[in-house]
């Protein structure tokens, strides 16, 4: 069974492993992506450890880091890896090492490492700065940010501004440390609504600055590792609340699996919590003492963390879509990210205009959510790459509602969307035959505009699209059951801007009376004015429409009722 759990999890981690791509770049193009967001971050990183000053979101920098990461795995893998620089001087030493936690990437995985563990315990992770605190026979003599782990910054002088800490402890022990997280205290925050509110960013900026600022009253501590303490949960739990730590005991809760885990972690991600949280934390008690404590080896201890609302990705081109009617889209291809239940590869950014108001191409790094009914919305550019080489774009104006009803490879997007349109099963209702049909019948150029498909043989479908006898036949007949359509739906297979109303209103049954009406005669037709009724007198005084009337008309369409 064991087994099992393992290779699920593996098959699962390599999959997502497959997502972190290495650009194609040159060596140099490398390095200079390389410096020039390791400049980025330093920058940030100086504002934020040395000014107590927040320039970007904690979300966005995390992404940032480990894009910088990614790059430099591919390309240096000899060199360190990019570290903020967590401290001014980092010269105060944890009596001991803060271990980090491991990050489980969904119930699989916490099912997984739950196995031979027992008892666990579950508590919010809440989102803010970790610390050690240090009592030496009962009072307080060191409060040192986590900093690399090994070493921080002593933050002992704000400590006597912060409530929540108590100056002393009643102990018999010579010492006693203990690992927390500083927090911003909330009323009535739910996570599901609020979201995090950059609260890790407020509560660093107000203990770096050299000032104690006011919101130091506001802010709480959550102890979550005790080293050396009690080895039951419960008893030690219960002393932290004594010495004043009340929210450990009240935030804590035993579990048994995995699917009590992610009932407590759906409970809290909704209920009204002190604290931001951005995921649950399981614990079992370390079985070494503190001295053995080393950075990123605390197996005792794992976070799932919940599933952001928003999530960065890469660009990894920028296409350009020309709809029937020739308005241009532009969507950007992404690494894939999951947000909620949905894998996001792609996500429209609407007109020209806007896309090069982003400026955003090949090789940024975005930041993606899921707007209403689950659709991808870009939400800002993160980071920029260097090198802006900037695909061919369509130039504005160059197609519209008349243009590309004849097949060219410059129209071929406009023209496969024309295809589709009429296709539907509210106009023409070609079941069976999608874009990519009709892209592979584009393919040998036999068809020449938008309804030539009508005079297709079997043997022209075959050769053009490569398929079987069977399929081949069943598309010919499909193409041929068209001519039995109604009037009305093959003026709406031209793409004339009729409203729906209109269309079910119109008396017309022959191209000629159509032809015919006049602007004031469009107007008696519902949803139809004057703006309107003029365009589509325009648009069937067209030469390149007439000639499509005129095919039809030869091929006899409508058929006589």
């Amino acid at each position: 069974m064991k087994g099992w759990w393992f290779l699920c999890c593996w098959f699962f981690t390599a999959a997502c492993g497959a997502e972190a791509l290495c650009p194609n770049w040159s060596p140099v193009r490398a390095e200079q992506e390389i410096v020039q967001l390791q400049s980025q971050l330093r920058h940030w990183d100086d504002a934020y450890y040395r000014k107590g000053t927040s320039l970007v979101s904690d979300g966005d920098y995390d992404s940032l880091q480990q894009r910088l990461r990614q790059w430099q795995r591919c390309f240096t893998p000899t060199q360190l890896a990019y570290q903020a620089q967590p401290t001014t001087d980092g010269s105060a030493r944890h009596p001991v090492a803060h271990t980090g936690v491991r990050k489980l990437r969904d119930k699989m995985a916490v099912a997984y490492w739950m196995q031979d563990k027992s008892p666990l315990w579950i508590q919010p992770k809440v989102d803010g700065v970790a610390v050690t605190l240090v009592y030496r026979r009962g009072q307080l003599v060191s409060l040192v940010s986590r900093g690399d782990g090994l070493r921080g910054e002593e933050w002992i002088t704000k400590a006597h501004h912060i409530p929540a800490i108590p100056p002393h402890i009643d102990t018999d022990r010579e010492e006693v440390v203990l690992q927390g997280e500083l927090f911003l205290l909330m009323t009535d925050h739910q996570q599901a609504r609020d979201g995090g509110r950059n609260a890790r960013a407020q509560v660093a900026g107000a203990m770096m600055r050299h000032e104690a600022s006011p919101l130091l009253a506001g802010l709480g501590i959550f102890i979550w590792a005790w080293p050396d303490g009690p080895i039951q949960m419960p008893a030690r739990l219960a002393q932290l609340s004594r010495w004043g730590f009340a929210l450990s005991q009240i935030w804590s809760r035993q579990i048994g699996n995995e699917e009590e885990a992610e009932v407590w972690r759906d409970r809290w991600f909704r209920a009204s919590l002190p604290f931001v949280t951005d995921g649950v934390v399981l614990h079992q008690l370390p079985h070494s003492a503190g001295r053995d404590w080393q950075p990123g080896q605390g197996h005792w201890s794992a976070a799932w963390k919940y599933q952001p609302v928003e999530i960065s990705t890469e660009v990894l081109s920028v296409d350009f879509n020309v709809g029937r009617t020739g308005k241009i889209a532009v969507v950007l291809n992404l690494i894939p990210v999951q947000l909620d239940d949905k894998t996001v590869r792609r996500v429209n950014l609407g007109s020209l205009r806007r896309w090069r108001e982003l400026d955003v191409i090949a090789g940024d790094q975005v930041i993606v959510t899921l707007a209403g009914q689950g659709i991808p919305r870009l939400e800002r550019v993160i980071w920029r790459v260097a090198g802006r080489e900037y695909p061919v774009a369509p130039q504005q104006g160059e197609f519209n509602s008349l243009s590309c009803l004849h097949f060219n490879q410059d129209c071929r997007l406009q023209f496969l969307s024309r295809l589709s349109w009429l296709s539907q099963k509210s106009v023409l209702n070609i079941p069976g035959v999608q874009r990519s049909g009709w892209q592979r019948l584009l393919h040998n150029g036999a068809i020449t505009h938008l309804f030539s498909w009508l005079t297709l043989t079997p043997e022209e479908i075959a050769q053009d699209s490569g398929i079987s006898a069977a399929r081949t036949q069943e598309i010919w007949q499909r193409f041929q059951q068209t001519r039995q359509q109604p009037f009305r739906r093959w003026v709406s297979a031209l793409g004339l801007p009729i409203p729906r109303a209109a269309l079910q209103a119109l008396p017309d049954s022959d191209w000629a009376t159509l032809l015919a009406r006049s602007a004031e005669e469009w107007q008696q037709l519902p949803g139809i004015g004057r703006t309107l009724a003029e365009r589509i007198v325009t648009m069937l005084q067209d030469e390149e429409l007439q000639q499509l009337i005129r095919f039809l008309q030869q091929q006899e369409i409508p058929a006589a009722p």
